[in-house]
């Protein structure tokens, strides 16, 4: 196959998703959907849609095959090391009041919608179901973490790095990504299987979660923000969407990743900066608009840097 087709082959993955993220900023502009519809399809999709999507893809995935704790470690310590060298590059080069949310700007990626979309639009249902699987090591990790900077960045730090603590353990323990994987996993090794009737209304269910995520982060798209985005906002996004891609792919196939493994940590790794970072950001007293800026920044950034970079992986062989 030649570079230009591999190039088109490359766009027609990638390009549907981020067509959905412009459809939902038209339908915005267009006034046919409104705030209101975005909170609450929102919420369906975070606490409904998504988790039936992530409960079916496990349960009738194979395991054996899918099931990959040598990726799902290696994912959990690159998150860990991009966290470390964001917070190291921020304490040089950022103001310090602005670090907790430069530094989770910089490496909390919308895995469960842009990531896990790709990864199902490039590798079908192994995609879908590596993914579903990974992101279980996503929510731990990036909640994890994210509380850890913004706490470590408060005025009022012991008063509210306990109640920060508490709130993040409980968020754990009842997220319903979370809870999806834990159901999942035991009725995927029993090898149970639904019934036909409800295995069908799931699936129903289920398909609305990709394009109407992908809808909702394009209505809250803001141009304006993007052109007050300040020199912070452009330096997190670009080390979201440019350094830490590079460096975290490249070390893991430097470590022996490839194919499809490879592939989908690199999708995940490349998903612009989520809008859970907002919600978070705004709930703990810190910058909120900067993180704004961030997400759409990243969010405007991902489609060329995630084709580009889908492109040259696949050109070279390794995914």
């Amino acid at each position: 196959m030649g570079l230009t087709a591999l190039f088109l082959q490359t766009l027609e993955i990638t390009l549907p998703v981020f067509a959905m993220v412009f459809i939902g900023l038209g339908l915005k502009r267009a006034r046919w959907i409104d705030p209101a519809f975005v909170s609450t399809a929102s919420q369906l999709v975070f606490k409904a849609t998504l988790p039936t999507l992530v409960f079916l893809s496990i349960i009738r995935a194979d395991l054996e095959a899918s099931l990959d704790p040598a990726l799902l470690g290696f994912y959990a310590l690159a998150t860990l090391a991009s966290v470390l060298l964001c917070w190291g590059w921020a304490s040089l080069r950022v103001p310090y009041r602005e670090r907790g949310v430069y530094i989770q700007g910089a490496f909390r990626g919308n895995c469960g919608i842009v990531g896990l979309a790709l990864a199902a639009g490039m590798y079908g249902d192994v995609g879908l179901s590596t993914g579903s699987l990974l992101l279980g090591v996503v929510i731990l990790t990036y909640n994890a973490c994210s509380v850890i900077v913004l706490v470590a960045y408060q005025q009022d730090r012991q008063q509210e790095q306990r109640a920060d603590w508490r709130g993040m353990l409980r968020h754990i323990a009842t997220n319903p990504l979370i809870l999806a994987v834990a159901a999942a996993v035991p009725v995927a090794v029993s090898g149970w299987t639904l019934p036909g009737w409800l295995a069908t209304s799931g699936d129903y269910f289920a398909s609305l979660t990709l394009p109407l995520a992908l809808i909702c982060i394009g209505a809250t798209l803001s141009f304006g923000e993007v052109r007050h985005s300040g020199r912070l906002a452009l330096g997190a996004s670009l080390l979201k969407m440019v350094t830490l891609p590079a460096l975290t792919t490249g070390a893991a196939w430097l470590v022996g990743f490839e194919g499809p493994a490879l592939g989908v940590m690199f999708l995940f790794f490349s998903s612009p900066t989520a809008a859970a970072a907002f919600v978070m950001a705004k709930a703990m007293g810190a910058n909120a608009a900067l993180t704004a800026n961030i997400v759409a920044l990243t969010t405007l950034m991902a489609s060329l840097t995630i084709t580009l970079g889908a492109f040259g992986l696949t050109a070279a062989g390794v995914i």
